[in-house]
Protein backbone atom coordinates (compact mmCIF):
# COMPACT_ATOMS: atom_id res chain seq x y z
CA UNK A 1 0.00 0.00 0.00
CA UNK A 2 1.41 3.01 -0.98
CA UNK A 3 1.97 5.75 1.27
CA UNK A 4 0.96 8.89 -0.46
CA UNK A 5 -2.81 7.00 -0.68
CA UNK A 6 -5.61 8.74 1.19
CA UNK A 7 -7.18 5.64 2.43
CA UNK A 8 -3.59 4.67 3.82
CA UNK A 9 -3.16 8.14 5.43
CA UNK A 10 -6.31 8.50 6.52
CA UNK A 11 -6.46 5.10 8.14
CA UNK A 12 -3.06 6.01 9.88
CA UNK A 13 -4.17 8.87 12.04
CA UNK A 14 -7.10 6.62 12.70
CA UNK A 15 -5.31 4.06 14.20
CA UNK A 16 -2.82 6.96 15.94
CA UNK A 17 -6.19 8.27 17.69
CA UNK A 18 -7.00 4.43 18.67
CA UNK A 19 -3.48 4.36 20.24
CA UNK A 20 -3.54 7.14 22.26
CA UNK A 21 -6.89 6.27 24.02
CA UNK A 22 -5.54 2.64 24.89
CA UNK A 23 -1.74 4.07 26.28
CA UNK A 24 1.24 3.11 26.54
CA UNK A 25 2.25 -0.66 27.50
CA UNK A 26 -1.20 -1.75 25.62
CA UNK A 27 -1.48 -4.53 22.99
CA UNK A 28 -3.20 -3.94 19.30
CA UNK A 29 -5.88 -6.33 18.68
CA UNK A 30 -4.87 -9.10 15.78
CA UNK A 31 -4.89 -7.60 11.97
CA UNK A 32 -8.04 -8.68 11.17
CA UNK A 33 -9.76 -7.20 13.81
CA UNK A 34 -8.00 -3.78 12.56
CA UNK A 35 -9.16 -4.52 9.31
CA UNK A 36 -13.00 -4.79 10.34
CA UNK A 37 -12.60 -2.45 12.64
CA UNK A 38 -12.15 0.85 9.95
CA UNK A 39 -13.67 -1.65 6.87
CA UNK A 40 -10.14 -1.46 4.94
CA UNK A 41 -8.08 -4.61 3.60
CA UNK A 42 -4.94 -6.08 5.12
CA UNK A 43 -2.64 -5.09 3.35
CA UNK A 44 -3.95 -1.10 4.45
CA UNK A 45 -3.41 -2.71 7.98
CA UNK A 46 -0.19 -4.17 7.79
CA UNK A 47 1.25 -0.99 6.16
CA UNK A 48 0.24 0.95 8.65
CA UNK A 49 1.45 -1.07 11.56
CA UNK A 50 4.95 -1.03 9.84
CA UNK A 51 5.19 2.34 9.66
CA UNK A 52 3.92 2.50 13.56
CA UNK A 53 6.91 0.15 14.47
CA UNK A 54 9.48 2.02 12.05
CA UNK A 55 8.36 5.17 14.05
CA UNK A 56 9.16 3.22 17.08
CA UNK A 57 5.71 4.08 18.50
CA UNK A 58 4.53 0.31 18.91
CA UNK A 59 6.53 -2.71 18.67
CA UNK A 60 5.59 -5.60 16.65
CA UNK A 61 7.07 -8.93 16.97
CA UNK A 62 5.13 -11.58 15.80
CA UNK A 63 1.57 -11.67 16.77
CA UNK A 64 2.60 -9.38 19.59
CA UNK A 65 2.03 -5.28 18.53
CA UNK A 66 2.33 -3.39 21.81
CA UNK A 67 2.04 0.14 22.41
CA UNK A 68 5.72 2.44 23.42
CA UNK A 69 4.22 5.77 23.56
CA UNK A 70 1.25 8.06 23.19
CA UNK A 71 0.85 9.72 19.33
CA UNK A 72 2.19 12.88 19.09
CA UNK A 73 0.48 16.01 16.84
CA UNK A 74 3.70 16.06 14.55
CA UNK A 75 2.77 12.12 14.11
CA UNK A 76 -0.04 12.69 12.04
CA UNK A 77 -0.80 13.57 8.68
CA UNK A 78 -2.32 16.37 8.24
CA UNK A 79 -6.08 17.07 6.76
CA UNK A 80 -5.07 17.95 3.30
CA UNK A 81 -3.22 14.85 2.95
CA UNK A 82 -5.79 12.72 4.06
CA UNK A 83 -8.49 14.03 1.09
CA UNK A 84 -9.40 11.75 -1.71
CA UNK A 85 -7.85 13.26 -4.99
CA UNK A 86 -11.40 14.00 -5.73
CA UNK A 87 -11.47 16.45 -3.15
CA UNK A 88 -7.61 17.50 -3.33
CA UNK A 89 -8.37 18.67 -6.84
CA UNK A 90 -11.61 20.53 -6.33
CA UNK A 91 -9.89 22.66 -2.85
CA UNK A 92 -7.16 22.72 -5.58
CA UNK A 93 -8.81 24.34 -8.59
CA UNK A 94 -11.60 26.87 -6.13
CA UNK A 95 -7.68 28.30 -5.25
CA UNK A 96 -6.74 28.73 -8.30
CA UNK A 97 -9.50 30.34 -9.39
CA UNK A 98 -9.58 32.58 -6.12
CA UNK A 99 -6.53 33.40 -5.81
CA UNK A 100 -5.52 33.79 -9.38
CA UNK A 101 -7.84 36.82 -10.48
CA UNK A 102 -8.65 34.87 -13.58
CA UNK A 103 -10.96 36.89 -15.88
CA UNK A 104 -14.02 35.24 -17.37
CA UNK A 105 -12.60 33.99 -20.94
CA UNK A 106 -9.20 32.90 -19.29
CA UNK A 107 -7.75 29.92 -20.82
CA UNK A 108 -7.78 26.84 -18.76
CA UNK A 109 -5.41 23.92 -20.03
CA UNK A 110 -5.31 20.51 -18.29
CA UNK A 111 -1.52 20.26 -18.33
CA UNK A 112 -1.17 23.07 -16.63
CA UNK A 113 -3.04 22.26 -14.31
CA UNK A 114 -1.84 18.83 -13.85
CA UNK A 115 1.36 20.61 -13.44
CA UNK A 116 0.06 23.17 -11.04
CA UNK A 117 -1.99 21.10 -8.36
CA UNK A 118 0.42 17.65 -8.19
CA UNK A 119 -2.65 15.84 -9.47
CA UNK A 120 -3.06 13.30 -12.35
CA UNK A 121 -4.64 13.98 -15.61
CA UNK A 122 -7.67 11.72 -14.78
CA UNK A 123 -8.63 13.96 -11.69
CA UNK A 124 -8.01 16.72 -13.16
CA UNK A 125 -10.22 16.18 -16.42
CA UNK A 126 -12.81 14.20 -14.46
CA UNK A 127 -13.69 16.88 -12.03
CA UNK A 128 -13.58 19.79 -14.69
CA UNK A 129 -16.10 17.40 -16.70
CA UNK A 130 -18.09 16.98 -13.94
CA UNK A 131 -18.02 20.93 -13.10
CA UNK A 132 -18.73 22.09 -16.60
CA UNK A 133 -22.03 20.76 -15.82
CA UNK A 134 -23.19 24.37 -13.99
CA UNK A 135 -21.68 26.44 -17.20
CA UNK A 136 -19.30 28.18 -15.58
CA UNK A 137 -16.68 26.46 -17.20
CA UNK A 138 -16.99 25.31 -20.97
CA UNK A 139 -14.98 22.49 -23.01
CA UNK A 140 -14.10 23.77 -26.56
CA UNK A 141 -14.69 21.38 -29.22
CA UNK A 142 -11.32 19.36 -29.62
CA UNK A 143 -9.44 22.32 -27.74
CA UNK A 144 -8.97 24.18 -24.27
CA UNK A 145 -11.08 24.78 -21.41
CA UNK A 146 -12.56 28.44 -21.21
CA UNK A 147 -14.10 29.78 -17.45
CA UNK A 148 -16.79 31.71 -18.36
CA UNK A 149 -18.70 34.57 -16.78
CA UNK A 150 -22.04 34.03 -15.14
CA UNK A 151 -25.39 36.89 -15.14
CA UNK A 152 -27.29 38.92 -12.92
CA UNK A 153 -30.57 36.62 -13.63
CA UNK A 154 -28.14 33.76 -12.99
CA UNK A 155 -27.10 34.48 -9.55
CA UNK A 156 -30.72 35.34 -8.18
CA UNK A 157 -31.73 31.75 -9.45
CA UNK A 158 -28.79 30.62 -7.27
CA UNK A 159 -29.59 32.56 -4.95
CA UNK A 160 -33.11 31.47 -4.78
CA UNK A 161 -32.37 27.78 -4.60
CA UNK A 162 -29.42 28.56 -1.82
CA UNK A 163 -32.37 30.18 0.64
CA UNK A 164 -34.65 26.92 0.02
CA UNK A 165 -31.89 24.45 0.78
CA UNK A 166 -30.21 26.42 3.91
CA UNK A 167 -33.97 27.01 5.12
CA UNK A 168 -34.85 23.78 5.03
CA UNK A 169 -31.45 22.48 6.56
CA UNK A 170 -31.36 25.09 9.31
CA UNK A 171 -35.07 23.30 10.53
CA UNK A 172 -33.68 20.10 9.82
CA UNK A 173 -30.58 21.23 12.33
CA UNK A 174 -33.12 22.82 14.93
CA UNK A 175 -35.16 19.53 15.10
CA UNK A 176 -32.56 18.08 17.24
CA UNK A 177 -31.14 20.67 18.87
CA UNK A 178 -29.71 20.79 21.21
CA UNK A 179 -27.54 17.88 21.74
CA UNK A 180 -24.08 17.45 23.70
CA UNK A 181 -21.85 17.25 20.42
CA UNK A 182 -24.05 19.83 18.34
CA UNK A 183 -23.21 22.15 21.55
CA UNK A 184 -19.54 21.51 21.46
CA UNK A 185 -19.36 22.02 18.00
CA UNK A 186 -21.67 25.35 17.98
CA UNK A 187 -19.56 26.43 20.66
CA UNK A 188 -16.08 25.83 18.62
CA UNK A 189 -17.62 27.75 16.10
CA UNK A 190 -19.06 30.33 18.72
CA UNK A 191 -14.98 30.91 19.65
CA UNK A 192 -13.68 31.02 16.04
CA UNK A 193 -15.68 33.62 15.29
CA UNK A 194 -14.84 35.76 17.87
CA UNK A 195 -11.19 35.21 17.26
CA UNK A 196 -11.13 36.30 13.45
CA UNK A 197 -13.15 39.49 14.52
CA UNK A 198 -10.33 40.23 17.06
CA UNK A 199 -8.17 40.45 14.56
CA UNK A 200 -10.63 40.90 11.52
CA UNK A 201 -8.30 44.18 10.20
CA UNK A 202 -5.15 41.11 9.72
CA UNK A 203 -7.14 38.14 8.83
CA UNK A 204 -10.53 39.12 6.82
CA UNK A 205 -9.16 37.11 3.79
CA UNK A 206 -9.30 34.22 6.21
CA UNK A 207 -13.14 34.60 6.09
CA UNK A 208 -14.14 32.25 3.67
CA UNK A 209 -13.37 29.47 5.12
CA UNK A 210 -14.97 30.18 8.21
CA UNK A 211 -18.21 31.10 5.80
CA UNK A 212 -18.02 27.68 4.11
CA UNK A 213 -17.67 25.59 7.49
CA UNK A 214 -20.64 27.59 9.17
CA UNK A 215 -22.89 26.85 6.51
CA UNK A 216 -21.92 23.49 6.25
CA UNK A 217 -22.42 22.78 9.39
CA UNK A 218 -26.65 23.19 9.00
CA UNK A 219 -26.64 21.66 5.61
CA UNK A 220 -25.25 18.48 6.89
CA UNK A 221 -28.30 17.96 8.50
CA UNK A 222 -29.98 16.85 5.16
CA UNK A 223 -27.94 14.07 4.23
CA UNK A 224 -28.91 15.14 0.66
CA UNK A 225 -26.16 14.35 -1.93
CA UNK A 226 -27.84 16.78 -4.38
CA UNK A 227 -27.64 19.30 -1.95
CA UNK A 228 -23.74 19.05 -1.49
CA UNK A 229 -23.71 18.73 -5.26
CA UNK A 230 -25.19 21.96 -5.21
CA UNK A 231 -22.57 23.89 -2.72
CA UNK A 232 -19.70 22.99 -5.41
CA UNK A 233 -21.35 25.75 -7.18
CA UNK A 234 -22.24 28.06 -4.35
CA UNK A 235 -18.24 27.10 -3.02
CA UNK A 236 -16.99 29.12 -6.02
CA UNK A 237 -19.56 31.51 -6.85
CA UNK A 238 -19.92 33.37 -3.58
CA UNK A 239 -16.29 33.85 -2.48
CA UNK A 240 -15.41 34.45 -6.82
CA UNK A 241 -12.74 37.51 -5.81
CA UNK A 242 -12.31 38.44 -9.59
CA UNK A 243 -15.47 39.51 -9.74
CA UNK A 244 -15.99 41.42 -6.39
CA UNK A 245 -14.84 45.05 -5.90
CA UNK A 246 -11.89 44.93 -3.37
CA UNK A 247 -12.41 48.11 -1.58
CA UNK A 248 -15.00 47.23 0.93
CA UNK A 249 -13.97 43.47 1.46
CA UNK A 250 -12.77 43.34 5.11
CA UNK A 251 -16.33 44.79 5.89
CA UNK A 252 -18.04 42.49 4.12
CA UNK A 253 -16.42 39.73 5.54
CA UNK A 254 -16.88 41.32 9.32
CA UNK A 255 -20.72 41.81 8.83
CA UNK A 256 -21.05 38.43 7.87
CA UNK A 257 -19.11 37.35 10.63
CA UNK A 258 -21.07 39.27 13.26
CA UNK A 259 -24.42 37.53 11.64
CA UNK A 260 -22.98 34.03 12.23
CA UNK A 261 -22.25 35.28 15.59
CA UNK A 262 -25.99 36.32 15.89
CA UNK A 263 -27.15 32.70 14.59
CA UNK A 264 -24.91 30.79 16.78
CA UNK A 265 -25.32 32.44 20.48
CA UNK A 266 -29.20 32.44 19.82
CA UNK A 267 -28.54 28.80 19.46
CA UNK A 268 -26.32 28.13 22.53
CA UNK A 269 -29.36 30.54 24.20
CA UNK A 270 -31.68 27.53 22.75
CA UNK A 271 -33.87 30.28 21.15
CA UNK A 272 -33.99 28.67 17.75
CA UNK A 273 -36.87 31.09 16.53
CA UNK A 274 -34.37 34.13 17.05
CA UNK A 275 -31.23 31.48 15.49
CA UNK A 276 -34.00 31.11 12.41
CA UNK A 277 -34.49 34.91 11.86
CA UNK A 278 -30.75 34.95 12.36
CA UNK A 279 -30.06 33.04 9.39
CA UNK A 280 -32.84 34.47 7.16
CA UNK A 281 -31.35 38.07 8.07
CA UNK A 282 -27.89 36.73 7.17
CA UNK A 283 -29.43 35.20 3.97
CA UNK A 284 -31.13 38.51 2.89
CA UNK A 285 -27.93 40.32 3.41
CA UNK A 286 -25.77 37.96 1.63
CA UNK A 287 -27.81 38.35 -1.43
CA UNK A 288 -27.35 42.37 -1.66
CA UNK A 289 -23.99 41.91 -0.91
CA UNK A 290 -23.80 39.58 -4.04
CA UNK A 291 -25.75 42.18 -6.29
CA UNK A 292 -24.02 45.18 -5.45
CA UNK A 293 -20.71 43.79 -5.12
CA UNK A 294 -19.93 41.94 -8.50
CA UNK A 295 -19.14 42.98 -11.27
CA UNK A 296 -21.66 42.33 -13.93
CA UNK A 297 -20.53 41.48 -17.32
Amino acid sequence: MSRTNSVYKDTYNSCLDFIKDLGPQSSLPPETSLAKKWGISRTTVRSVLEHLDEVEIISWQGREKKVLRRPRESDYFSLEETKSAGNRVETAFMEYVLGGDLAPGTILREAELVREFGISTSSVREFLIRFSRFGLIEKKPNRHWVLNGFTRDFAVELFDVREMFELRAFRAYCGNWPSGPATKAMMALEQEHLEILSTINDDYLKFPVLDEKFHRVFRGALSNRFVDDFYELISLIFHFHYRWKKTDERDRNEVAAREHLEVIQSLLANDTRAAQAALEHHLASARRTLMNSVSWD
